[in-house]
C-alpha cells in the first residue's frame, strides 16, 4: 500500500560524505544513513547519546503522565487528543501500567507551558509529553523535571535540551521531498507560494527548510511568497485569500504544511484563479478531493499522522519508564509517500471533502512497530508485556 521513501540520489550523494553522531552508530546502519546523516538533518536536531540510557523510574506502575500540549486549535491536535483519550488511556490502564493522564493547554504561550510543566512535576507525574513546542524555550524546565527524575518526551518535533527524548519524522527530508515533488509536477518552472506552519517551532522550521531546498532543485521555480498557515485550516485559508487578492500575477502551485491544506484548497477555489495544485498531507477532506480528481497532484506525503505520532511517543515513553534505555536523543522515522493508487486502496469515492479527520498510517509504517523501534533501545522488549 504505502511506500516508505528512498532518499533522492542528490541527498544520498551528499550523505555519503558525512559522519554520524555518537550513539547513532548503535542503530541499523541503513536507518542511520537514511535519517541521521548530518547532511539530511536539521542542524539543531539533537541526535547524541540519550541522558536516559540508564534510567530507572522512581515509582513502579501504574504511572501518572502529564501531557503539556501547546495548542488545541486545529484538526491535528483534536485527532491526537481523540487517540489519547479513546484508545491509549483505556488500553494502558487496562494493562495496569497507567493511572491517569493530566492534560494542560498553553495556547502557544511559552511562559504558560513552562508553568504548567513545573506544576505537573510538582504534582508527582512520572513523565511529561509535550507537543510541537519552541525548541529552546522549555529547556530549563526540562532540566527541572530531569533533576526530579521526570523525563520529558517531545512529540512531533524536538527540544534541544540534552535531557529531552524526541520522536518525529525527519522533517527536513520530508520537506525536501514535498518541495521537489511540486517542482517536478510543474516541469521545473513556475511560481510557487509556500505556506509554513507555526514559525519558530522545530517541526515547522525544519520542514520549511527542506521545502525550500526541494524547490531549489529546479532553477526555473520561483518562490512567489511565503505566509504562515499556523497548521490551521481557517488561518491558512484567510492568509492565502489575502495573498491571492494582493498578488494577482501568475501562480502555478502551493506547498503547504498540514494541517492547513483544506483551508488552502478552499481559498484557491474561492479565488477563481483556476485549479492550482496544492500539496496535500493527511487531512481526509483534502485527500478526498484528490481521490475524486486523480490528475490534481502526483503524490501525497504523510509527515505527521496524529494518531500514529502519539502512539509512537507513548511507546517510546513507556519503554523508557520500564528501563529499556533509549540509545539516542531523537527517534526518527521516514515520511510515507502515497500515490493515487495507494489512496484508492484506502478511501472510497463516496468520501467527504468536509471531513476534518486524519489518515491513519498505522504502527507498522510509523515506527511503533517493534521490528523498527527495538533498535533504538539498549534492552528492547514488548512494553505491553512489562511486569515490574
Amino acid at each position: 500500500m504505502f511506500r516508505n521513501l528512498a532518499l533522492t540520489s542528490a541527498l544520498i550523494a551528499v550523505a555519503a560524505t558525512a559522519g554520524f553522531a555518537e550513539g547513532v552508530d548503535e542503530i541499523d546502519p541503513a536507518v542511520a544513513e537514511r535519517l541521521y546523516n548530518p547532511a539530511m538533518l536539521d542542524p539543531m536536531q539533537p541526535v547524541g547519546p540519550s541522558a536516559w540510557r540508564d534510567f530507572v523510574a522512581k515509582n513502579p506502575p501504574p504511572w501518572k503522565i502529564g501531557y503539556a500540549s501547546s495548542y488545541a486549535g486545529n484538526t491535528w491536535r483534536a485527532a491526537v487528543m481523540e487517540e489519547l483519550q479513546n484508545t491509549i488511556i483505556p488500553e494502558w490502564q487496562g494493562l495496569g501500567l497507567l493511572s491517569e493522564v493530566v492534560i494542560t493547554q498553553s495556547n502557544l504561550n511559552d511562559s504558560q507551558q513552562i508553568q504548567q510543566m513545573r506544576q505537573l512535576v510538582d504534582q508527582g507525574v512520572d513523565a511529561i509529553i509535550v507537543c510541537c513546542s519552541n525548541p529552546t524555550a522549555l529547556n530549563a524546565t526540562v532540566k527541572y523535571a530531569a533533576d526530579k527524575g521526570v523525563p520529558v518526551f517531545s512529540l512531533t518535533g524536538y527540544l534541544t535540551s540534552e535531557y529531552s527524548i524526541n520522536s518525529s519524522v525527519n522533517y527536513q527530508v520530508a520537506g525536501f521531498e514535498i518541495g521537489k515533488d511540486m517542482a517536478d509536477q510543474l516541469g521545473g518552472k513556475g511560481r510557487v507560494l509556500v505556506v509554513e506552519g507555526i514559525p519558530g517551532t522545530s517541526g515547522s522550521d525544519s520542514q520549511h527548510r527542506g521545502v525550500m531546498a526541494g524547490l531549489a532543485t529546479a532553477p526555473g521555480i520561483e518562490v512567489a511568497g511565503t505566509v504562515a498557515g499556523m497548521w490551521t485550516d481557517q488561518v491558512a485559508q484567510g492568509e492565502v485569500q489575502k495573498w491571492l487578492a494582493t498578488n494577482p500575477g501568475q501562480l502555478d502551485g502551493i506547498v503547504v504544511q498540514s494541517a492547513a491544506e483544506m483551508g488552502v484548497l478552499r481559498a484557491v477555489q474561492q479565488s477563481g484563479r483556476g485549479n492550482i495544485p496544492v500539496a496535500i498531507g493527511g487531512e481526509l477532506g483534502a485527500l478526498c478531493y484528490w481521490r475524486n480528481n486523480p490528475d490534481y497532484i502526483r503524490n501525497s506525503y504523510q509527515v505527521w499522522p496524529p494518531a500514529d505520532e502519539i502512539q509512537l511517543i507513548w511507546n517510546v515513553m513507556m519503554r523508557t519508564l520500564q528501563g529499556q534505555g533509549p540509545k539516542i536523543q531523537s527517534i526518527l522515522v521516514d515520511p510515507v509517500k502515497m500515490t493515487h493508487a495507494d489512496l484508492v486502496a484506502v478511501m472510497n469515492e463516496d468520501c467527504s471533502v468536509d471531513s476534518a479527520e486524519w489518515l491513519k498510517v498505522g504502527a507498522a509504517r510509523w515506527g511503533a512497530d517493534p521490528a523498527y523501534l527495538d533498535q533504538f533501545f539498549l534492552k528492547p522488549a514488548d512494553p505491553k508485556a512489562y511486569k515490574p
